[in-house]
């Protein structure tokens, strides 16, 4: 075997879950490969880090099963790399020399998974299910966050000055007093607001602005 199997198309939708193997033994890399399509899931193979570097990653749910011993570049300082490029992927670690000092390391550097060969299939695709499950989750949520910056990008300035107040508690009276503004203006501002942020409610537009990560410090409206 050459060590990879095709690349992944760049047509995978982005709810077509794919799983990524990295390991230089060809064996194992076939193994999982018939595994994971036996299930219905998408595969692509390496035989190093290196090679999954050079692959173009498809914007689908996914996760990366990782051989900790590998080539030149070893699983842990690989997952290492992958933090410093911000590839956010979960990682389920398998080896055949696993230790407490490799596992501790590996999981809290955030793999959701370490499992010892030879493993028990069941338990691979429990894990895998579990990762592209946090994956696609990740992926919603970061969605989610975008959608809701692009909304806030629709905002004027003085929309956004009045959201920082109204968000930090103060009452469109103390908003208009603050910023010099007549009170029914800043019930225009607000309305507004809320109709372009999609807030159905106080609460609800405090919690966007959480989100965002928008507000004076410490509660304190800005002057």
């Amino acid at each position: 075997m050459t060590g990879r199997s095709a690349p992944p198309r760049s047509t995978t939708s982005a709810e077509e879950a794919i799983v990524f193997i990295v390991d230089d033994d060809a064996s194992v890399r076939e193994a999982l490969n018939n595994l994971f399509r036996s299930v219905g899931l998408q595969v692509a193979t390496f035989g190093s880090a290196h090679e999954f570097l050079q692959s173009k990653l498809p914007n689908a749910p996914s996760c990366l099963i990782l051989d900790i011993r590998l080539p030149r570049l070893s699983g842990l300082d690989f997952q290492a790399e992958l933090a410093k490029a911000d590839i956010r992927i979960p990682i389920i670690f398998m080896t055949g020399h696993g230790d407490i000092p490799m596992t501790v390391r590996a999981m809290k550097a955030g793999a959701v998974d370490f499992l010892t060969k030879p493993f028990r299939d069941q338990d691979m695709l429990d894990a895998v299910t579990a990762a592209i499950e946090r994956d696609r989750n990740s992926r919603a949520e970061a969605k989610a966050l975008s959608d809701m910056q692009a909304l806030f990008a629709t905002l004027t300035p003085r929309e956004r000055q009045v959201m920082n107040l109204v968000t930090a508690g103060l009452m469109n009276k103390q908003i208009a007093a603050e910023i010099g503004l007549a009170e029914i203006t800043v019930k225009i501002h607000r309305g507004h607001i809320m109709r372009k942020m999609g807030a159905k409610s106080l609460p609800d537009l405090v919690r966007m602005a959480e989100l965002l990560g928008i507000g004076p410090p410490s509660g304190r409206p800005q002057t």
